[in-house]
């Protein structure tokens, strides 16, 4: 059996910058992969920004031998979005591969959410995931190809007490064209057993 590769695949990953996303950024770039690691840089909550997240993680990927730039846009709005993408094809000339993988907390059960707790968490899980992949989107139908990767969590599947809006939000439809792209969703999740 070979190895999976993405020799020369261009791979756009949100919320690179730490976590998950950044596991992503350094194992694709690790198979070959030109990668665009976004990240805004704000706190857990999404409070905040600093430049140098996604920037440590280009080091890292280029002092391994790999191609990445850094974009530090927001997810949470379309022009944000827009310059996502606009960073792949700028860098690398096309879009082949999105990630979307980041997110905010704002961890509070359902009767104390209140619309400017819910509305944060909805821009950048569930608009977010819409502002990106909607102009590479454009680019994979015109091209013929294109995958999609969603990161959800548990508790966007199952639910959580005290995260209502992380629930609602990773609810979103996943759909397919008619086109050589494939949307999935993933969702990482640890194993236990009841002693």
């Amino acid at each position: 059996m070979t190895d999976l590769g993405f020799d020369g695949k261009v791979a756009i990953i949100t919320g690179a910058g730490g976590g998950l996303g950044r596991q992503h950024a350094l194992m694709m770039a690790a198979r070959g992969a030109l990668i665009v690691v976004n990240d805004l840089g704000g706190s857990v909550d999404g409070s905040g920004s600093d430049k140098g997240a996604a920037q440590l993680v280009v080091d890292e990927i280029t002092a391994a031998g790999g191609d990445a730039v850094a974009n530090t846009d927001s997810v949470a709005t379309p022009e944000g979005g827009e310059s996502i993408v606009k960073s792949a094809v700028d860098a690398y000339g096309k879009v082949d591969i999105v990630i979307n993988n980041a997110g905010i907390l704002r961890d509070k059960s359902f009767h104390n959410m209140t619309p400017d707790l819910v509305d944060p968490v909805l821009d950048v899980h569930l608009r977010g995931a819409f502002n990106v992949t909607g102009p590479a989107w454009k680019l994979m139908r015109e091209q013929g190809y294109g995958r999609i990767v969603s990161t959800s969590s548990a508790a966007g599947i199952f639910g959580n007490f005290g995260q209502a809006s992380t629930s609602f939000s990773h609810r979103w439809a996943s759909w397919a064209s008619r086109r050589p792209t494939l949307v999935r969703t993933r969702v990482p999740t640890r194993a236990c057993s009841a002693a």
